[in-house]
């Protein structure tokens, strides 16, 4: 039983740590797109940037699917991830294709979503431990 409640515990932990990753660096982006407008080295490191962003996005999904199986948590989680996934790659696609129109309120959403997630699962992991207590 104690094996299981820490294996539950370490996949939660993983899933607010990548939602967390993924919040910093659609932050981050909103930082390069404003060095891409000012400075000559703004592109370079907003492609970067998006790369790493995706990368983070799929991790959350991967973190998703371990809090759920091995984790026993919600498979809710498993679906917010991937709605991000499909709207990284409606971003990169839109970043790629240059419609700024598209790809800034976008990113826009995706953070605010972002840092919905991460406060569902901070809050969430308070109240649980709260309730653990005796």
């Amino acid at each position: 039983m104690a094996t299981n409640t820490t294996a539950a515990q370490r996949s939660h932990t993983f899933l607010r740590v990548s939602i967390a990753l993924q919040t910093l660096t659609l932050f981050l982006q909103a930082v390069s797109a404003g060095l891409l407008l000012s400075t000559s080295y703004g592109e370079l490191l907003h492609g970067v940037g998006a790369r790493v962003m995706y990368g983070a996005t799929m991790l959350y999904v991967v973190a998703a699917i371990l809090a759920w199986r091995p984790g026993g948590g919600s498979p809710r989680a498993i679906l917010h991830s991937s709605g991000f996934l499909v709207l990284a790659s409606a971003q990169v696609v839109s970043g790629i294709a240059r419609v700024p129109s598209v790809h800034v309120p976008l990113g826009v959403l995706m953070f605010g979503l972002s840092l919905l997630a991460l406060g569902r699962t901070v809050t969430t992991g308070t109240t649980s431990r709260a309730a653990a207590r005796p």
